[in-house]
Protein backbone atom coordinates (compact mmCIF):
# COMPACT_ATOMS: atom_id res chain seq x y z
CA UNK A 1 0.00 0.00 0.00
CA UNK A 2 1.62 3.26 -1.08
CA UNK A 3 2.11 5.92 1.38
CA UNK A 4 -0.92 8.13 2.46
CA UNK A 5 -0.88 12.12 2.13
CA UNK A 6 -1.44 12.63 5.39
CA UNK A 7 -2.33 16.54 4.59
CA UNK A 8 -5.91 14.92 3.34
CA UNK A 9 -6.22 12.99 6.68
CA UNK A 10 -5.96 15.74 8.60
CA UNK A 11 -8.13 18.01 6.69
CA UNK A 12 -10.70 15.37 6.80
CA UNK A 13 -10.65 15.07 10.58
CA UNK A 14 -10.60 18.65 11.01
CA UNK A 15 -14.12 18.44 8.85
CA UNK A 16 -15.73 15.58 11.75
CA UNK A 17 -14.05 17.86 14.03
CA UNK A 18 -15.94 20.79 13.45
CA UNK A 19 -18.87 19.86 11.80
CA UNK A 20 -18.70 20.90 8.64
CA UNK A 21 -16.54 21.90 5.71
CA UNK A 22 -16.31 25.89 6.14
CA UNK A 23 -15.89 26.03 9.92
CA UNK A 24 -12.87 23.37 9.09
CA UNK A 25 -12.21 25.82 6.42
CA UNK A 26 -12.00 28.69 8.44
CA UNK A 27 -9.78 26.67 11.09
CA UNK A 28 -7.22 25.78 8.87
CA UNK A 29 -7.47 29.43 6.88
CA UNK A 30 -8.31 27.75 3.57
CA UNK A 31 -11.54 27.87 1.13
CA UNK A 32 -14.15 25.34 1.57
CA UNK A 33 -13.20 24.21 -1.98
CA UNK A 34 -9.84 23.15 -1.15
CA UNK A 35 -10.87 21.17 1.47
CA UNK A 36 -13.37 19.61 -0.60
CA UNK A 37 -10.85 18.89 -2.76
CA UNK A 38 -8.07 17.43 -0.51
CA UNK A 39 -11.12 15.00 1.04
CA UNK A 40 -12.04 13.57 -2.58
CA UNK A 41 -8.37 12.84 -3.01
CA UNK A 42 -8.23 10.84 0.14
CA UNK A 43 -11.97 9.42 -1.02
CA UNK A 44 -10.13 8.44 -4.11
CA UNK A 45 -6.83 7.26 -2.28
CA UNK A 46 -8.92 4.88 -0.10
CA UNK A 47 -11.32 3.89 -2.25
CA UNK A 48 -14.75 5.20 -0.83
CA UNK A 49 -16.68 7.94 0.62
CA UNK A 50 -15.75 9.35 3.48
CA UNK A 51 -18.65 12.26 4.18
CA UNK A 52 -22.14 12.63 3.80
CA UNK A 53 -24.61 15.85 4.31
CA UNK A 54 -27.11 15.87 7.08
CA UNK A 55 -29.35 19.47 6.94
CA UNK A 56 -26.06 21.61 6.92
CA UNK A 57 -23.63 19.49 8.91
CA UNK A 58 -21.93 17.02 7.21
CA UNK A 59 -21.02 13.30 8.94
CA UNK A 60 -19.03 10.74 8.38
CA UNK A 61 -20.20 7.89 6.23
CA UNK A 62 -19.39 4.60 8.34
CA UNK A 63 -16.18 4.23 6.27
CA UNK A 64 -15.33 7.93 7.60
CA UNK A 65 -16.02 6.86 10.95
CA UNK A 66 -13.19 4.09 11.32
CA UNK A 67 -10.78 6.31 9.46
CA UNK A 68 -11.62 9.03 11.54
CA UNK A 69 -11.44 7.19 15.03
CA UNK A 70 -7.39 6.15 13.76
CA UNK A 71 -7.35 9.56 13.05
CA UNK A 72 -8.16 11.23 16.19
CA UNK A 73 -5.68 8.69 17.64
CA UNK A 74 -2.95 9.79 15.33
CA UNK A 75 -3.49 13.55 15.56
CA UNK A 76 -3.79 13.35 19.44
CA UNK A 77 -0.40 12.41 19.94
CA UNK A 78 0.70 14.57 17.89
CA UNK A 79 -0.89 17.44 19.81
CA UNK A 80 0.19 15.78 22.91
CA UNK A 81 3.60 15.09 22.14
CA UNK A 82 3.98 19.44 20.97
CA UNK A 83 2.15 19.96 24.45
CA UNK A 84 5.02 17.95 26.27
CA UNK A 85 8.21 19.16 23.97
CA UNK A 86 6.62 22.88 24.93
CA UNK A 87 6.47 23.02 28.30
CA UNK A 88 9.72 20.72 28.54
CA UNK A 89 11.90 22.21 26.48
CA UNK A 90 10.83 26.26 27.04
CA UNK A 91 13.09 27.57 30.15
CA UNK A 92 9.61 29.37 31.15
CA UNK A 93 6.66 26.82 30.89
CA UNK A 94 3.72 28.36 28.50
CA UNK A 95 0.51 28.21 29.59
CA UNK A 96 -2.85 29.04 28.43
CA UNK A 97 -5.60 29.38 30.73
CA UNK A 98 -9.06 30.00 29.75
CA UNK A 99 -11.03 32.29 32.31
CA UNK A 100 -15.11 32.19 32.07
CA UNK A 101 -15.96 35.74 31.89
CA UNK A 102 -18.44 35.34 34.87
CA UNK A 103 -15.63 34.27 37.51
CA UNK A 104 -14.89 36.64 40.34
CA UNK A 105 -11.31 37.50 39.51
CA UNK A 106 -10.20 37.60 42.98
CA UNK A 107 -10.75 34.17 43.52
CA UNK A 108 -9.19 33.34 40.31
CA UNK A 109 -6.13 35.27 40.23
CA UNK A 110 -5.53 32.58 43.54
CA UNK A 111 -6.26 29.86 42.24
CA UNK A 112 -4.18 31.03 39.25
CA UNK A 113 -0.88 31.45 42.56
CA UNK A 114 -0.63 27.83 42.96
CA UNK A 115 0.88 27.26 38.73
CA UNK A 116 3.46 29.77 39.30
CA UNK A 117 6.87 27.78 40.41
CA UNK A 118 9.16 29.41 42.62
CA UNK A 119 11.62 30.58 40.48
CA UNK A 120 8.72 32.21 39.05
CA UNK A 121 9.75 29.99 35.43
CA UNK A 122 6.71 29.76 33.76
CA UNK A 123 5.00 32.65 31.10
CA UNK A 124 1.08 32.91 32.17
CA UNK A 125 -1.34 34.01 29.43
CA UNK A 126 -5.05 34.32 29.90
CA UNK A 127 -8.13 34.53 27.98
CA UNK A 128 -11.76 35.21 29.07
CA UNK A 129 -15.14 34.44 27.35
CA UNK A 130 -17.84 32.36 27.70
CA UNK A 131 -17.88 29.11 28.89
CA UNK A 132 -18.71 27.70 25.20
CA UNK A 133 -16.35 29.64 23.33
CA UNK A 134 -13.46 28.30 26.16
CA UNK A 135 -14.51 24.82 25.56
CA UNK A 136 -14.16 24.99 21.80
CA UNK A 137 -11.09 26.09 21.92
CA UNK A 138 -9.60 23.74 24.74
CA UNK A 139 -11.50 20.90 22.38
CA UNK A 140 -9.23 22.37 19.19
CA UNK A 141 -6.13 22.47 21.62
CA UNK A 142 -5.82 26.20 21.83
CA UNK A 143 -5.63 26.70 25.61
CA UNK A 144 -4.32 24.49 28.09
CA UNK A 145 -7.08 24.64 30.99
CA UNK A 146 -9.92 26.53 31.30
CA UNK A 147 -11.58 27.77 34.98
CA UNK A 148 -15.48 27.95 34.77
CA UNK A 149 -18.58 28.20 36.87
CA UNK A 150 -19.89 24.72 35.65
CA UNK A 151 -17.83 21.59 34.84
CA UNK A 152 -18.03 19.50 30.98
CA UNK A 153 -20.18 16.97 30.31
CA UNK A 154 -17.65 14.14 28.93
CA UNK A 155 -20.34 12.58 26.89
CA UNK A 156 -20.60 15.43 24.88
CA UNK A 157 -16.55 16.46 24.78
CA UNK A 158 -14.67 13.39 25.01
CA UNK A 159 -11.80 13.77 26.18
CA UNK A 160 -12.06 16.83 28.40
CA UNK A 161 -12.38 16.17 32.31
CA UNK A 162 -13.60 18.38 35.10
CA UNK A 163 -12.64 19.04 39.06
CA UNK A 164 -14.53 21.07 41.51
CA UNK A 165 -12.56 23.55 43.25
CA UNK A 166 -14.91 24.47 45.89
CA UNK A 167 -18.00 27.32 46.05
CA UNK A 168 -18.75 30.29 47.61
CA UNK A 169 -22.17 31.60 49.03
CA UNK A 170 -23.51 34.79 47.32
CA UNK A 171 -25.23 37.76 49.04
CA UNK A 172 -27.09 41.20 48.19
CA UNK A 173 -24.57 44.27 49.11
CA UNK A 174 -25.92 47.73 48.43
CA UNK A 175 -23.78 50.44 47.47
CA UNK A 176 -25.49 52.64 49.37
CA UNK A 177 -26.59 52.77 53.91
CA UNK A 178 -30.07 51.35 53.55
CA UNK A 179 -31.05 51.75 57.62
CA UNK A 180 -33.94 49.11 57.32
CA UNK A 181 -34.39 46.27 54.73
CA UNK A 182 -37.44 44.24 54.00
CA UNK A 183 -35.64 41.49 52.41
CA UNK A 184 -36.45 39.45 49.33
CA UNK A 185 -39.20 42.38 48.79
CA UNK A 186 -36.57 45.18 48.37
CA UNK A 187 -35.06 43.45 45.28
CA UNK A 188 -38.33 44.66 43.76
CA UNK A 189 -38.10 48.26 45.39
CA UNK A 190 -34.80 48.90 44.41
CA UNK A 191 -32.62 48.88 41.06
CA UNK A 192 -30.99 45.37 41.15
CA UNK A 193 -27.78 44.58 39.52
CA UNK A 194 -27.25 40.52 38.54
CA UNK A 195 -25.14 38.17 36.70
CA UNK A 196 -26.12 38.17 32.89
CA UNK A 197 -28.23 35.85 31.94
CA UNK A 198 -26.62 33.73 29.28
CA UNK A 199 -23.63 32.99 32.70
CA UNK A 200 -24.34 29.76 34.40
CA UNK A 201 -24.94 32.10 37.48
CA UNK A 202 -27.31 34.33 35.72
CA UNK A 203 -29.90 31.16 34.98
CA UNK A 204 -29.32 30.38 38.82
CA UNK A 205 -30.35 34.05 39.96
CA UNK A 206 -33.25 33.34 37.48
CA UNK A 207 -34.68 30.40 39.11
CA UNK A 208 -34.20 31.56 42.36
CA UNK A 209 -36.20 34.54 41.59
CA UNK A 210 -39.02 32.82 40.40
CA UNK A 211 -39.01 30.49 43.42
CA UNK A 212 -39.18 33.26 45.66
CA UNK A 213 -41.93 34.76 43.60
CA UNK A 214 -40.21 37.89 43.07
CA UNK A 215 -40.51 40.24 39.97
CA UNK A 216 -36.75 42.24 40.64
CA UNK A 217 -36.35 45.50 39.51
CA UNK A 218 -32.69 44.84 37.52
CA UNK A 219 -30.84 47.80 36.26
CA UNK A 220 -28.26 45.88 34.87
CA UNK A 221 -27.05 42.35 34.07
CA UNK A 222 -23.24 42.07 34.38
CA UNK A 223 -21.14 38.77 32.68
CA UNK A 224 -18.23 40.57 35.02
CA UNK A 225 -18.89 40.39 38.70
CA UNK A 226 -16.16 43.05 38.74
CA UNK A 227 -17.34 45.45 36.48
CA UNK A 228 -20.69 45.10 38.15
CA UNK A 229 -18.83 46.11 41.95
CA UNK A 230 -17.47 49.06 39.70
CA UNK A 231 -20.75 50.20 38.04
CA UNK A 232 -22.21 50.06 41.92
CA UNK A 233 -20.05 52.01 43.34
CA UNK A 234 -20.23 54.89 41.00
CA UNK A 235 -24.65 54.69 40.80
CA UNK A 236 -25.58 54.96 44.31
CA UNK A 237 -28.72 53.28 45.76
CA UNK A 238 -28.88 49.99 43.41
CA UNK A 239 -28.21 46.57 45.37
CA UNK A 240 -25.82 43.90 43.26
CA UNK A 241 -25.46 40.31 43.64
CA UNK A 242 -21.78 38.95 44.03
CA UNK A 243 -19.57 36.36 46.27
CA UNK A 244 -19.51 36.67 49.94
CA UNK A 245 -15.67 37.41 49.63
CA UNK A 246 -16.77 41.04 49.11
CA UNK A 247 -17.68 40.98 52.90
CA UNK A 248 -13.66 41.84 53.50
CA UNK A 249 -14.17 44.39 51.33
CA UNK A 250 -16.63 45.92 53.70
CA UNK A 251 -14.10 45.59 56.39
CA UNK A 252 -11.66 47.43 54.93
CA UNK A 253 -13.97 50.69 54.51
CA UNK A 254 -15.14 50.52 51.13
CA UNK A 255 -19.06 51.93 50.64
CA UNK A 256 -20.71 48.36 50.03
CA UNK A 257 -23.47 47.36 53.15
CA UNK A 258 -24.90 43.80 53.26
CA UNK A 259 -28.10 43.41 52.85
CA UNK A 260 -28.80 39.39 53.15
CA UNK A 261 -26.89 36.49 52.64
CA UNK A 262 -28.29 33.91 49.94
CA UNK A 263 -27.12 29.90 50.76
CA UNK A 264 -29.34 28.25 48.04
CA UNK A 265 -27.22 30.83 45.44
CA UNK A 266 -23.70 29.69 45.06
CA UNK A 267 -20.99 30.12 42.46
CA UNK A 268 -18.59 27.17 41.86
CA UNK A 269 -15.27 26.58 40.41
CA UNK A 270 -14.20 24.08 38.20
CA UNK A 271 -10.73 23.42 36.25
CA UNK A 272 -11.45 21.99 33.12
CA UNK A 273 -8.38 20.35 30.49
CA UNK A 274 -7.90 17.80 28.18
CA UNK A 275 -6.35 13.80 29.51
CA UNK A 276 -3.32 14.93 27.47
CA UNK A 277 -2.69 17.64 29.41
CA UNK A 278 -2.90 16.14 33.42
CA UNK A 279 0.73 16.14 33.12
CA UNK A 280 1.39 19.61 32.52
CA UNK A 281 2.88 20.98 35.39
CA UNK A 282 0.62 23.92 36.03
CA UNK A 283 -2.15 21.77 35.83
CA UNK A 284 -1.30 19.15 37.92
CA UNK A 285 -0.75 22.08 40.21
CA UNK A 286 -4.00 23.04 40.13
CA UNK A 287 -5.53 19.55 40.05
CA UNK A 288 -3.76 18.76 43.45
CA UNK A 289 -4.39 21.82 45.47
CA UNK A 290 -6.59 21.95 48.70
CA UNK A 291 -8.57 25.25 48.34
CA UNK A 292 -10.81 25.00 50.90
CA UNK A 293 -9.92 27.83 52.96
CA UNK A 294 -9.48 30.26 50.08
CA UNK A 295 -13.32 29.09 49.52
CA UNK A 296 -14.10 29.31 53.12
Amino acid sequence: MSHLNYNHLYYFWMVCKQGSVSKAADALFLTPQTVTGQIKALEERVGGKLTKRNGRSVQPTELGQLIYKYADRMFGLSYEMLDIVNYSQRSNVLFDVGVADALSKRLVSKVLMTTIPEDNSIHLRCFESTHELLLEQLSQHKLDMILSDCPVDSTQSPGLYSRKLGECSLSFFSSDNIKEVDFPAVLEERKILVPGSRTSMGRKVSQWFDQQGLRPNILGEFDDVALMKAFARYHKDVIFLAPNLYLSEISEGLPFQLIANVNELKEEYYVIFAERMIQHPAVKSVCEADFSNLFD
